[in-house]
This record gives structure tokens, sequence and C-alpha cells, in this order.
């Protein structure tokens, strides 16, 4: 059994910055300990996906980070660890229970069959892996190992941690609440006519600072801005779906001085709006949201989403988004980028489902998408 900071410190030397996740009863001295020590910033995630999609932000902003949760919650890490991090070549470092581990304590019974299988997901997604240390002689080079091997592949590692690996540390802080903006939403009204997809994009391109980083969602999102104008800035998430939000939350963190926008979804935001519960309580001041809502999945034929009843906008400001605003026009949110603000803002825009026209992908594959990015992030001072 080893103390919290003992492992903690010795990630610090690496560059480790920020830690997320979803508490589990095995981690909770070493959540515990993260959440106490002000040094460290530690971001509760709504769901284990949001949690690596965070990180995966702070990695590509320049800001190592370690993911934790539980393993019965492994499943939900599985979308964006295959489809962002192993393709677009993401390193985290991954920490998950090994609740129902064959042989060992009792445990409930929704525990079992992952307890047998949890090695045996990092294996089918090509993550090595092995398990978390329980003495301090073990510590430096079970880091040293997962490093190496995110410095050379720039992908995962896993670190299985058994029950009591971590001695008790209990937690002293508590959350400081944050009431939610004093403002009503105004009623939503439909434009006579909407405007296109990419009229939106391209206002967004006309509009963004020189210094602004885009995050496009997956689907005709990303390829939309990928045809308008093929920029350094944007990355296009191929997959993952529903993660661009809270990747653009970690990105955020670790670039606090840049603006960040995130080019969103209406199938993409019901696939994870927890996401946005997370995002109303960080509020990052240097974050803009943008909801492109033509209420269909148009990349895979046109199937209808129910965002036709739902109110984002409303949602939003009852996350504690603290400028939330309706669009109804391309020179709307274009008149938006252009602004300056210095709060957390959501805009939804309605826009005309379909597509005019073949939309191309990408030529770059993911990983240089992100590599490009990487420098850009680098040569670019905001």
């Amino acid at each position: 059994m080893i103390k919290a900071e003992t492992f903690v410190d010795a990630t610090r030397a690496y560059g480790f910055a920020l830690w997320t996740g979803v508490p589990c009863s095995y981690l909770k001295p070493f959540i515990n300990y993260v959440i106490d020590e002000p040094s460290l910033a530690y971001i509760g995630a709504a769901n284990e996906g949001d949690a690596v999609a965070i990180a995966s932000g702070a990695d590509l902003g320049g800001k190592r980070a370690v993911v934790m949760f539980q393993n019965s919650g492994f499943g939900n890490t599985v979308n964006p660890i295959t489809s962002l991090n192993m393709i677009a070549k993401i390193p985290v470092l991954v920490i998950t229970t090994l609740r129902g581990e064959p042989g060992g304590a009792h445990d409930e019974p929704q525990h079992e069959l992952m307890g047998q299988i949890t090695g045996g997901l990092f294996d089918l997604m090509q993550v090595p892996w092995e398990y978390f240390p329980t003495e301090d002689s073990q510590v430096a080079a079970v880091i040293e190992r997962a490093v190496a091997h995110m410095d050379k592949t720039h992908t995962p590692y896993g670190l299985v941690m058994k029950k009591d690996s971590v001695a008790d540390h209990k937690l002293k802080s508590k959350p400081q609440p944050k009431g939610i903006a004093p403002f009503a939403v105004a009623p939503w009204s439909y434009a006579e006519t909407l405007p296109t997809r990419r009229e939106v994009l391209a206002a967004v391109q006309k509009a963004e600072r020189a210094t602004d980083a885009l995050v496009a969602t997956t689907g005709f999102t990303g390829r939309s801005l990928y045809a308008l104008d093929d920029r350094a800035n944007q990355l296009y998430m191929v997959g993952s779906m529903g993660c661009a939000s809270t990747f653009g939350l970690g990105l955020a963190w670790a670039q606090p001085q840049r603006r960040v926008i995130v080019l969103d979804g209406d199938g993409a935001v019901l696939m994870r709006m927890s996401a946005l519960a997370t995002l109303g309580y960080e509020r990052p001041k240097n974050l803009l949201h943008i909801v492109i809502d033509n209420e269909v999945h148009d990349s895979t034929g046109g199937q209808s989403t129910v965002s036709h009843s739902i109110d984002f906008a409303g949602v939003a400001a009852a996350c504690g988004y603290t400028r939330v605003i309706r669009a109804h026009s391309a020179a709307e949110v274009e008149e938006i980028v252009r602004s300056q603000s210095d709060e957390l803002t959501f805009v939804h825009v309605k826009t005309a489902p379909g597509e005019s026209g073949s939309l191309p992908r990408p030529k770059e594959t993911p990983a240089q998408v992100a590599d490009r990015m990487r420098a850009w992030l680098k040569e670019t001072s905001a």
C-alpha cells in the first residue's frame, strides 16, 4: 500500500498537471488527495468517456493528464480511446480500478464480469497496461514505463488498481456551489430562412481571431469546415461523437490565454448532454460553444434527432453557462465570434438540413491534423 501523495508527486516530474475522472471507492483516497491539494487540478467528469476527452484536450494543449475511473464504467471510454486517442495519437494515463477481481475480495454482482475482462479490454484496444503499484519502491519504475510508452507511441497507457493499493485519505475540502446565471433565455423564434451549416462555419472562419483554436465535431461539421478552408488551428474530430465540448474544455484549461471555439452538432450534444453540466460548472472563460442544429444526423442519411423537442439554450443556461445566445443567422454568429467576451458562452443556431454537393475528407490523417495543431499552438502565442 502506498500513499496517494507518493504516486502524485512522482508524476509531477513528468509534467502531469491535470487529473480528471469519475469516483470509485478504491480510488477514494487518491481522488480525495488530488482534490485537497491546492497545487493540483482536478475536473470531475459526468462520465468516464468525458474524462478521457477532457484529458485528451489538455494533452493536445501541452499538459499531461491522468484519467481515473471504476472499471464498471470502462465501457464508456471505448469510444474516445479507440476513435480519438489511438487514431489521433493523443496519449493519456488511464487508471481504472479492478472491482470484481477474480479470486479477490467479495464484491457486488454487477462487477463480476467486468472484473474478469478489465485487462482484456485494454488488450483489445491495444493499450498496454500493468497493475497499479502497491509499494513505494515500485512507483518510479511504473511511471517511467508508462511515460516511455506514451512518448514513443503517443497513445494511452493503462494502470489497473486493485483494492487497498492506496492508503486512506479523508476529503477535507468541499466543492463551492456555483449559482445559475441570473438571466432568462429569450424564447426561441425561427428565422424565415434558415442558414446552412456551411454559411455558419464560413462566418466563424471569417470572424475568428488569429489565435483561436477550433474543435469541430465528427461528421459533416468537420468535413464542411475542411472544405471551406483547411487551417492549422482546426481539429476535425473524426470519431468520439459527443466529446468535442469536453475535449474543448481540456484544451481551454491547458491554454487559458487562448480562445477555444467548439463547433458542435445537435446529435453529438444529445449523445453526451451531461457534458454541458461539467462545462457549466467549470466555466472556462475562454470557451465559445456553438451548437449547429439541423435536427438530423446528416452524415448518416438524414435520420431525425430529437432536437426539435429540446431547448438547448435553456439546458445550457440551467447547467451554468454564463452567456447563452440564440442566433438566427450566419451574420449573427459572425458578430458573436467577432465580439469580445470573458465568460463561457453557448450559442445555439438552427440550420437547414442537407449538404449541397459532396464533401471531401481531410487528406491529412487524424494524427497529422493533431500534430499540426500541437505545433501551431506552440508557435502561436495568444
